[in-house]
């Protein structure tokens, strides 16, 4: 005897309910992936005197936001940066690399961080510019493969740290990492809510390897900062 097919109500409950369950797999690798990745990159953050101490090839400062037409630095960026210079006096390195977005003539991250250094009192010869770090996962490509970077100080905040380290790790540089939070964000909530995502989609990224959108001719880290400068 045939048996009956089932009520359309129980295969749409089925169905409802197998697609909750795919949901909460879901969830649950996603969240796993980000505890992973903190862990992963937990172990490489330092203070910056043990930082002084790494004999980096560079000291890299991960971009952020520019506000107005002048790109004055965001609260973000102005204490990378700060950090960024504070490592340079250290003596953790003799080379700073300032990478972040500059894909567009009216939004500046690169040169507004350089200015900052070099108004500080660092050499514009020992100032490089990634002007095509559009992601963490760029700029650490990049850092690698244009500028020729084995060793590296990473700076950024500690949210954002644990991804930076993991990546770098991941492709093969040997890395450490300096947080720079001597405050409080505005947004913070939502930036960390979004960074979980980040740092899964990173995951998958540092497995497969893409190129980063632009590449390029090599310019050594150890050669001058000026060959990163704008041309007229």
């Amino acid at each position: 005897m045939k048996r009956k097919a089932a009520s359309k109500p129980k295969r749409l409950k089925k169905f409802i309910r197998n697609l909750a369950l795919l949901g909460f797999a879901g969830a649950l690798l996603a969240l796993g992936i980000n505890f992973f990745v903190i862990a992963a990159g937990r172990r490489h953050i330092v203070t910056a005197q043990q930082a002084a101490a790494f004999d980096a090839d560079c000291i890299l400062v991960l971009g952020a936001g520019v506000l107005g037409p002048d790109n004055a630095p965001s609260p973000m960026l102005a204490d990378r940066l700060a950090q960024g210079v504070e490592l340079y006096v250290l003596g953790a390195s003799d080379r700073l690399l300032m990478s972040g977005d500059h894909g567009r003539k009216d939004y500046d991250e690169v040169n507004t961080m350089k200015t900052y250094a070099v108004s500080r009192g660092i050499p514009s010869a020992n100032v490089f510019m990634d002007h095509a770090g559009f992601s963490t996962y760029e700029s650490l490509y990049r850092a690698k493969e244009i500028f020729g970077v084995k060793k590296v100080v990473i700076v950024t905040q500690k949210y954002h740290l644990f991804r930076a380290l993991y990546i770098a790790e991941r492709l093969g540089l040997e890395a450490c990492g300096v947080a720079s939070d001597p405050r409080s964000y505005a947004g913070q909530g939502y930036r960390s809510a979004r960074e979980v995502l980040a740092r899964d989609k990173d995951f998958f990224y540092t497995i497969f390897k893409p190129s980063p959108t632009y590449l390029g001719e090599t310019i050594p880290i150890g050669g001058s900062g000026d060959r990163t400068n704008d041309k007229d």
